[in-house]
């Protein structure tokens, strides 16, 4: 327990260093592929999101995928690439290929779709090569591009915002 809130300062002090290479891209073209971070201790509702981003216009092929988790059960098969605090070492390095991979890809969106700022989610997004990143207003305001400002059940209201604006900035 003492050795997990040592490691969490590391990575929030390697998350600091991290924010101020801030990099602002601007939107202008379609959306055409999309990553989505989402905090599975918090939502269990991500099927139904990916739906709704289907629904929009975007390919279901074209969404990628990753599940935060507090705990994770040793022995459970989740059905979509899922990591938690042991995936990321003390120096902010993510330990599992399928995370590198996800922060490597240069997706047309990010959605980070959590609203409690954990450190470990937050390195995620920040890492992300992503050309425009959005998320909650309630999570640190340098990580994301756009904050929508609902509540992270009312994730049809989030999708319906989101591409409203989107589509008012073609």
């Amino acid at each position: 327990m003492f050795l997990n809130y040592i490691k969490e300062f590391f990575v929030k002090k390697s998350l600091k260093n991290n924010l101020h290479i801030v990099k602002n891209e601007v939107f202008s073209s379609n959306v055409q592929t999309i990553g989505l971070l989402v905090d599975e201790s918090e939502f269990r509702h991500s099927k139904e999101l990916v739906k709704e981003l289907v629904l929009q216009g975007i390919a279901s092929e074209n969404i990628k995928i990753v599940a935060y988790r507090g705990k994770l059960k040793k022995k459970k098969a989740y059905s979509r690439p899922t990591f938690g605090k042991k995936h990321i070492n003390w120096r902010g390095e993510f330990t599992e290929e399928f995370l590198s991979e996800f922060t490597d890809t240069e997706f047309d969106l990010l959605i980070s779709y959590y609203e409690i700022e954990k450190p470990i989610l937050m390195m995620t997004t920040s890492k992300s090569k992503a050309k425009f990143k959005v998320g909650f207003s309630s999570v640190d305001q340098t990580l994301n591009r756009w904050m929508i400002d609902t509540e992270m059940e009312n994730y049809k209201l989030f999708v319906s915002e989101l591409f409203k604006y989107l589509k008012s900035i073609k």
